[in-house]
């Protein structure tokens, strides 16, 4: 079929279905039945179309470094069945997830959205999301191939990595998703891999991916992440995102006509494209574009057990889990206790059905609710508070919001970040709009006003300026780098008077790179002071028991910036430390996309990392506070004690953040728990690592064969249950490397498992590794080499507690092409 529908387009059709026609679907051919279809922002959740702030509400599942934590397959496979029900609701056929690029060093701001720095553990999550959605029929995107694991010039930047380093930490995710998943969409990277746009990068869109690893798929780029014509397309790029056309379209029929680029090119990738229609059923069934809100109870009841699966307790000295009936007096405090930090910031925002925050969650399941007091304490937000309330919004046509409004609404938040307008005579480049709303403090005193715009605003209380965005407007990190920095105003207000305030927003005359957003995001907070930590001191002296919400949130754990370090931002570590020396039982719950320094630990008696674990938060960290639930997670990714020990940080700029539009992978494959083993770089906590509340006894482990065969060995070590509560441990095999001609680590993760068992309960963890297993990539025969010798099988509960070591002889030299 696909064939007679080519055999029948022109040129200028096939060239048609290579680009989308607007953000989210792509192009229809109507003359010959080719329809439409939408893809939709992942990775957890299925948005749509609508803002990434507001529209259609959808579920709401935890971010991938929960899901790295968890260590669970089977469990994260449910919920790739489970995204793409979502996905379909809001009439979607491409999910634009999962995000497997390795955590490198800590601060990346999408570090919360990837899984772990270990390219298996990753690899094997991933394919099991992949297979859990494409298993309902909707496509699944992998991304960002390959080497963006910074935002810092991700739009420029070249990610320098050797092909030693690439093929053994940042490609195998990737690999393991075309192998194994059958994976329908790749996602090419905004940045450069050694130069060249991953968008225009034949070697790896076509060398790699295709002709090595058998991938029939699609490659889209980024939004706005191609930047040619001949050369995307010649190098294996299919789809360039958004549409319409940009450097598409009548360029492409063009470059044809030229000879830049061959028919029989272009006819290739419009099969593609045509493949992925018919793999996701658009040719049986015209897709119905309709968005639609579902609240199952089903996925509410598996994304509060993701939460706990999840759930890392980092330290413990007995005080968890609280029982329930012997708390009289519990305080709950914090700038995370009355906020439900539930996703992180940018694409995979989406606007939730609910949040459950932790004091609702901990009030639902203690009877007597009396018994709980509350305090923030300090703020740790980058932004002023967003403006919440009714506010009515104007849209005009042109700028300046002149004339009578051509669309009128009310909204409830003041966050807009439009991909479509209300009005389809609403043009996105020449239009405006006013908000108006009314704001009554509850305290008197001086308040700060803030706003950032991608475009131009102003912000007016009762008619004075305050807040000006548009004289002197320059970029910031906000909206992706294409808003301002905050700009903020503070204004004295008198408590129970009402003030009227006005945003007057229009689109800039014109962007850099091609991307054009419009987006303009306000608000108002009473700035809190000493009085504020001495009130929740106070508070936790008061109480048997104090819980400690703090961490960061999707301001700081975001797309479009870097974090700044591994500190808690604000005044946190001076609430932590002198709330813990109020209350001896301080428990801290910490939401953050990975690693900090935690210079108050051994003050604390308990820590529990919840990461944003998705709309049933406050739910789920009750349920393992309170011991309803095991905290199931393991770390994915290595927490040091300072940022310096981290392999990416070495205080050469060109290393990280990157220089002269250049970032050096220096460490090579020396990546997390690579670099803490090898270097002798003691963690904090090591990867792998998490507390339980019941014991295991572990069997020594038994093998299947006495040396490496082609067949590979299986490794099975008996797990028994010896507390007197159920829970879950995880197993991790490690493989350690005779001297080889070039450095390798100490030790590789090479495969896992995690048990649950009822208290007595035994169970078996089978662990299986192939030549594979035992390899290194060779830079001289272009291909994987194990060479013979004696490796050690490492059997361990995390990177640095091991509990057998193994001699394993392997005989003979294994050399593994990359295309076998």
């Amino acid at each position: 079929m696909i064939d007679s529908i080519l055999d029948k387009m022109t040129l200028e059709e096939q060239v048609s279905l290579l680009s989308g026609a607007d953000f989210w679907t792509t192009v229809a051919v109507e003359r010959l039945g080719v329809p439409k279809i939408k893809v939709t922002d992942g990775p957890n959740g299925a948005r749509g179309a609508g803002s990434l702030v507001a529209g259609v509400k959808a579920t709401c599942f935890p971010v991938a470094i929960a899901l790295g934590a968890s260590w669970n397959p089977d469990l994260v496979k449910q919920m790739g069945v489970a995204l793409a029900r979502q996905a379909k609701s809001k009439g979607a056929a491409v999910l634009l997830a999962p995000t497997v690029n390795i955590h490198r060093s800590g601060l990346n701001g999408r570090n919360f959205e990837c899984y772990s720095e270990d390219p298996m553990l990753t690899a094997e999550l991933a394919v099991a999301y992949i297979e859990g959605v494409q298993g309902e029929g909707i496509a699944a995107t992998i991304k960002h191939f390959a080497g963006n694991e910074s935002e810092i010039e991700r739009q420029t930047m070249s990610s320098d990595i050797d092909e030693r380093t690439l093929r053994e930490i940042y490609l195998p995710p990737f690999e393991q998703a075309v192998r194994r998943a059958g994976v329908m969409a790749v996602m090419s990277s905004y940045n450069r891999l050694n130069g060249t746009y991953t968008s225009e990068h034949h070697w790896l869109l076509t060398k790699v991916l295709r002709e090595e690893w058998g991938f029939d798929g699609i490659v889209m780029s980024d939004w706005f992440g191609s930047h040619s014509t001949a050369e995307t397309i010649n190098a294996g790029l299919d789809l360039e995102m958004p549409g319409p056309a940009r450097d598409r379209g009548e360029k492409l029929v063009a470059a044809v006509r030229e000879g830049k680029v061959e028919a029989a090119t272009v006819r290739t990738a419009a099969r593609r494209m045509l493949r992925l229609l018919e793999r996701v059923g658009a040719f049986k069934s015209k897709p119905d574009l309709t968005e639609r809100a579902i609240d199952l109870p089903e996925d509410r009841a598996l994304i509060r057990r993701l939460g706990a699966e999840g759930a890392v307790l980092l330290k413990n000295d007995g005080i968890l889990p609280l029982a329930k009936p012997s708390l009289d007096r519990i305080a709950v405090i914090g700038p995370n206790a009355d906020s439900a930090r539930v996703m992180g910031g940018g694409s995979a925002q989406i606007a939730a059905h609910y949040t459950v925050s932790p004091l609702e969650g901990i009030r639902a399941a203690l009877s007597n609710a009396n018994s709980i007091s509350h305090a923030v304490g300090c703020r740790h937000n980058r932004l002023i508070d967003v403006f919440k309330g009714k506010i009515a919004v104007e849209y005009f046509k042109g700028r300046g919001c002149k004339g009578d409004p051509l669309h009128i609404e009310t909204v409830d938040k003041g966050e807009f970040f439009w991909f479509e307008l209300p009005s389809e005579e609403l043009d996105p480049a020449d239009f405006s709009a006013r908000m108006k709303m009314h704001f009554t403090p509850e305290e008197s005193g001086e308040h700060a006003f803030g706003m950032t715009n991608a475009g131009l605003a102003r912000l007016f209380v009762d008619g004075r300026l305050t807040v000006d965005g548009r004289e002197g407007w320059t970029r910031g990190e906000n909206y992706f780098g294409t808003a301002n920095d905050e700009q903020r105003g503070a204004v004295p207000l008198e408590a129970g008077r009402s003030y009227e305030i006005t945003v007057e927003y229009e689109p800039s005359m014109a962007s850099e790179e091609g991307i054009n957003l419009i987006a303009v995001r306000f608000g108002v907070e009473k700035p809190l002071g000493e009085a504020d930590i001495e009130s929740a001191v106070e508070t936790a002296r008061n109480a048997e028991v104090a819980l400690l919400f703090v961490g960061r949130d999707g301001e700081w754990d975001t797309e479009g910036l870097d974090l700044p370090d591994m500190r808690l931002p604000g005044r946190q570590k001076e609430l932590i430390e002198k709330v813990a020396a109020a209350n001896p039982n301080t428990i801290v719950v910490l939401q953050t996309g990975g690693p900090i320094e935690m210079p108050w630990l051994g003050k604390v008696r308990a820590v529990l990392q919840m990461w944003y674990p998705g709309q049933e938060l406050g739910n789920a960290v009750a349920d393992v506070l309170f011991g309803d639930a095991e905290p199931g997670g393991r770390l994915s990714q290595t927490f040091p004690k300072a940022l310096t020990d981290n392999s990416a940080i070495t205080g050469d700029p060109a290393v990280y953040p990157g220089q002269d539009g250049h970032v050096r992978y220096a460490e090579g494959v020396f990546v997390g728990y690579r670099h803490h083993d090898t270097r002798a770089v003691g963690p904090l906590f090591p990867f792998g690592f998490g507390l339980s509340y019941t014991r295991f006894r572990w069997s020594e482990p038994q093998l299947s064969a006495t040396e490496m065969s082609s067949e590979g060995v299986t490794v099975r070590v008996d797990l028994t249950n010896i507390g007197d509560r159920p829970g879950s441990e995880l197993v991790q095999l490690y493989v350690s490397s005779p001297r080889a001609k070039v450095e390798r680590p100490n030790k590789e993760l090479r495969a896992f498992a995690k048990l649950s068992l009822q208290p007595g309960e035994t169970g078996t963890a089978t662990l299986k590794i192939t030549p594979r297993d035992l390899a290194y990539f060779d830079i001289e025969t272009g291909a994987f080499l194990a060479e013979s010798g004696t490796y050690q099988l490492i059997v361990a509960a995390n990177a640095t507690d091991v509990r057998s070591i193994i001699d394993l002889p392997s005989p003979s030299n294994y050399l593994l092409p990359t295309s076998y």
